[in-house]
């Protein structure tokens, strides 16, 4: 019985495919000779034809509170910043090179205060004496700085009840973070705060006396344990004038001593040369 001989037809398919994936490697590289060659005002045009058609970041957000077991959660962005149109824009400024030179330092300083809040932050995580109350401690990062926010939980309190003095356990809590805070070359900012209350302030201490009076018994804990006091930036008390969690001022997560790490341009050394 003679064997059937299988048709082949075209059998170049594979081809095709090879010869479009060529072709779009070669369209590639001819947009990588193009774009190497800047032509200012021709990117100008495109960046503002992007900026058009998918719009322009006008805010920025800082990462938001780092939520732990036994604290409610925020629904509302609460640290957002206004971008300057000049930041967002493709149309450059007529002082352009002196607008970019500090934006390059800012970026600069900026990328400093990271790398010095990241090792803070790897500094409280390497510390088991830390662990159990590390349901009381809550970084966020603000435009303001880095806050490290030492908080009430429902039913434990780091601070008895109308008083300045710390629990114990809570005095130990700020020892332990002032051997990363000192380590750094930034100011630190202190700020008691207060939960709202349904009962009638005591006129003869308010809770503005007691945020601040509360503040600096950290500040004093703090430099105990060897900050330097060149190093505060400031101590204040609030009240309950800038609650954590504004649609509830009630609750106990409101009070709390926020430690600051100021974003700013770290201070000169006195025996720098020019």
């Amino acid at each position: 019985m003679a064997r059937r001989k299988e048709a082949h037809g075209g059998g170049h398919g594979w081809f095709v495919t090879f010869a479009d994936l060529m072709g779009l490697l070669v369209s590639f590289f001819v947009m990588l000779v193009a774009f190497s060659n800047q032509d200012q005002k021709k990117l100008q045009i495109v960046a503002g034809s992007m900026r058009d058609a998918f719009g322009v970041q006008t805010n920025v957000r800082y990462s938001g509170v780092i939520e732990v077991d036994g604290l409610p959660t925020r629904p509302k962005l609460k640290n957002a910043a206004h971008i300057d149109p000049e930041d967002a824009s493709a149309t450059p400024t007529p002082d352009e090179q002196d607008h970019k030179r500090e934006r390059g330092a800012r970026v600069k300083n900026d990328e400093a205060f990271a790398l010095a809040a990241a090792s803070l932050r790897q500094a409280l995580q390497d510390m088991p004496e830390l662990t159990e109350a590390s349901k009381h401690i809550m970084i966020e990062d603000t435009k303001e700085g880095l806050n490290i926010e030492i908080v009430d939980q429902e039913g434990r309190s780091m601070f008895p009840e109308g008083s300045k003095e710390p629990y114990e356990r809570t005095r130990h809590i700020i020892e332990k973070l002032a051997a990363p805070l000192k380590a750094t070359p930034y100011r630190v900012s202190i700020t008691g705060h207060t939960s709202a209350s349904k009962k009638p302030p005591n006129p003869d201490y308010s809770p503005w006396n007691l945020s601040a009076d509360r503040a600096n018994s950290v500040r004093q804990i703090l430099e105990e344990e060897g900050l330097p006091s060149s190093n505060i930036y400031a101590v204040a008390g609030k009240a309950d004038t800038d609650p954590l969690f504004p649609e509830d001022p009630f609750i106990a997560a409101n009070r709390r001593v926020t430690i600051t790490l100021m974003r700013e341009a770290p201070p000169v050394p006195p025996d720098l040369q020019p």
